[in-house]
């Protein structure tokens, strides 16, 4: 059976950059850049505030986590209206996956994630600027048991430690994005709604959706794929564009567009990804293609060409 989340995040090419710990004690604020796609924070002990953009500020306790998306700078900060200092120059990260600042009353730990900026928009698209998962939503004993393990990782000098880190910080992403998607009590700064992750959750739109991407080639048709749903055409069109905001044929096509515009980047050619795609001819592929994209697959090739010269 297809995982619909493994397959998105292969074409994303989610990778986790770093993993850290964070320890502060007296007044401290500090401003963190914008770097990679999404990022998250814990807090093991103690209290902070987290401050995103325009936002309130956000008071955080032991056993809070938030999630942030869109190559997004914040800051941690012992009081909100302390002037930050540049988080990267306080603290050096080259010598140490654990970050200092005057004690450890506070102790966090942290990751990053980056993905291709070719597919970054599917984040975007699904995903909050601001997530925060408090201590005592249902998922919160589950974060609980990874962070401490995670947590336990950094005392150690062993053998592989590292790639420990790096793992269970990706279980912590699928953890926190269940969360997400089953609509526990858990704060979306801007309103978004979760789109293909919230409907990974229904069995019958899940199936569906996991057929979709496990054989974008086929001809798929609305009742194929409520055949699949278990459902009415009628109920399963309503329902899909509900939870994931396009009709079930405008979500095919774009995902298409999306494995179309990924092949084109590695290098395969026009007509092969055609095919690929069950096209059966050039033209209706490239027609498709401009539709979607907004460029003929040709000037897709020749901007990538251009890129790299």
């Amino acid at each position: 059976m297809s995982d619909t989340l493994s397959t998105l995040f292969n074409l994303l090419d989610l990778r986790t950059a770093r993993c850290t710990r964070f320890e502060a004690a007296g007044d401290w604020s500090l401003r963190f850049p914008e770097k990679y796609a999404i990022k998250f924070a814990a807090v093991l002990r103690g209290e902070c505030f987290m401050l995103h953009e325009s936002e309130p500020p956000v008071r955080l306790g032991a056993g809070d986590v938030f999630l942030l998306s869109h190559y997004p700078p914040y800051v941690l900060a012992s009081d909100p209206a302390l002037a930050p200092e540049d988080g990267t120059s306080v603290i050096d990260w080259s010598r140490s996956d654990t970050g200092r600042c005057g004690g450890d009353d506070v102790v966090m730990i942290g990751g990053a994630y980056r993905v291709s900026p070719l597919h970054a928009h599917l984040l975007s698209e699904a995903l909050p600027r601001l997530m925060v998962i408090p201590a005592d939503a249902p998922s919160a004993p589950v974060l609980s048991r990874t962070l401490q393990i995670l947590e336990s990782e950094f005392a150690r000098n062993d053998i592989g430690s590292g790639m420990m880190r790096r793992h269970l910080a990706d279980m912590l992403l699928v953890q926190m994005l269940r969360a997400i998607s089953a609509r526990e009590d858990v704060s979306g700064r801007d309103g978004r709604a979760s789109d293909w992750i919230g409907a990974l959750t229904d069995p019958r739109l899940g199936a569906a959706l996991d057929a979709i991407h496990a054989n974008p080639e086929k001809n798929w048709t609305v009742a194929a794929l409520a055949t699949i749903a278990g459902m009415s055409r009628t109920v399963f069109s309503e329902d899909f564009r509900e939870a994931v905001g396009r009709s079930p044929m405008d979500y095919v096509l774009r995902w298409r567009m999306q494995i179309a515009e990924d092949l084109i980047h590695r290098g395969r050619s026009v007509s092969e990804v055609a095919g690929l795609l069950g096209y059966g001819s050039q033209s209706a592929f490239g027609a498709a293609f401009k539709r979607i994209k907004g460029c003929s697959p040709r000037a897709a090739l020749r901007a990538k060409g251009a890129q790299n010269a």
